[in-house]
């Protein structure tokens, strides 16, 4: 029997093979086991791929009974067939060398249309990714506590790929002639957030739409207050850059490593919701915050709030803390225009787009400035927002 599936088809009947689950909890399953790292399953394509394997009978779908105001939702489970079918495909895919296509051999290929020293750079760029990427994977091995063995071996596995290339690519620059070891040698670009999470920090909807936001950390300060005019908001902000830039400083000092200061953002709420909607300012709570790249360590956050505190004698420093942010499925718009313009988008999120695609909030506001307010018209102003999300009823 040839099921013939895909490797994103085979996942999602694995994961209903395992039980019964409805769409969101295959996007949550998908993304706390890292499976974007070795499959594509977009969180659009879930639908798609579902209806494809019903279609085939595979699995069923069922929807529950309605209980009160909830809207109910469609679990899927995978038939008999279906189970079968999963376990030949994945027979073979254990069994079975697949031929691989990684572009890396493509460049390498034309490696002699390269100058010397521009491949040492790109050599060297490729290892400060694979760095952080095996750091990123770690975490995410380390946060799954009572996981099946499977799941640790998928994690396991594609650790041992990834030290294996590293491995090979210091083998590779030392047989041209380049033995330092990385950032040693041609200067890096800085990390930058902004071109590492285009989605997150470059959308180009200027409709609400849902994406997966995945953890991140961040420098942060809590506070109350009108943001134009609470002494203790502009404080707050100068904090939070303070510590930012000297830990960049310090990170390029100690570990060698620097990156590009990220965007303020911003966490927004009240006691009650429509003070958003009527701009009433005065009782905004907010919590301010500047992303880390993943190297930045608690210990690192505060030697730099010693180091700011002692230059700038802002007490605001001392109320700096770290924050480790993971929002998962949330709804987001890149806004155009002054931040007094947002109530009606966000009198859209609210009372039409959430109740129409089955959600509901799961967590507090969220904003991204991507412009200067000081060099910036309010009319051309760029905010990213943002809203966690989770399916009506659960």
């Amino acid at each position: 029997m040839n099921p013939g599936l895909s490797a994103a088809e085979l996942t999602l009947l694995g994961l209903l093979v395992e039980e019964p689950r409805h769409g969101y909890e295959l996007e949550a399953v998908i993304a706390e086991r890292g499976m974007r790292e070795w499959t594509e399953i977009g969180f659009s394509s879930i639908y798609y791929l579902l209806t494809k394997l019903r279609e085939r009978g595979l699995i069923t779908q069922t929807e529950p009974s309605r209980s009160g105001s909830a809207k109910a939702r469609k679990v899927y489970a995978a038939t008999a067939e279906g189970r079968l079918a999963c376990a030949t495909a994945a027979e073979e895919a254990i069994a079975d060398l697949h031929p691989v296509f990684p572009r890396v051999l493509v460049g390498l290929a034309n490696q002699p249309a390269i100058d010397h020293e521009r491949l040492l750079a790109a050599l060297d760029r490729r290892s400060r990714a694979l760095a952080e990427r095996i750091e990123h994977i770690r975490q995410a091995a380390s946060q799954q506590g009572q996981a099946p063995g499977f799941v640790q071996a998928i994690f396991d596995h594609t650790l041992s790929q990834l030290s294996a290339e590293q491995a090979w690519l210091v083998r590779h620059r030392a047989s041209l002639g380049d033995t330092r070891p990385p950032g040693k040698g041609t200067p890096m670009a800085p990390y930058d957030v902004k071109r590492e999470h285009k989605e997150l920090y470059a959308p180009k909807n200027t409709s609400w739409a849902v994406l997966d936001v995945p953890e991140q950390q961040f420098i942060a300060i809590d506070g109350t207050g009108n943001p134009n005019t609470a002494p203790a908001y502009t404080g707050a902000v100068e904090a939070l850059y303070a510590v930012a830039y000297a830990l960049k400083f310090a990170s390029k000092r100690t570990a060698d490593r620097d990156f590009v200061v990220a965007p303020l953002e911003g966490l927004w709420w009240a006691e009650r919701p429509e003070a958003f909607t009527s701009r009433a300012k005065d009782t905004w709570n907010w919590t301010m915050l500047i992303s880390m790249p993943s190297w930045i360590t608690t210990e690192m956050i505060e030697e730099a709030k010693q180091s700011a505190l002692a230059k700038k004698k802002n007490p605001a420093i001392s109320r700096l803390r770290h924050l480790t942010l993971h929002e998962g499925t949330s709804a987001q718009v890149l806004h155009v225009g002054s931040y007094d313009d947002e109530a009606p988008v966000l009198h859209e999120l609210h009372h039409t787009y959430l109740q129409a695609n089955g959600l509901t909030e799961s967590g507090v506001h969220h904003e991204v400035y991507l412009s200067d307010p000081r060099r910036t018209a309010p009319e051309k102003l760029k905010t990213v927002l943002r809203q966690p999300v989770v399916p009506l009823g659960r």
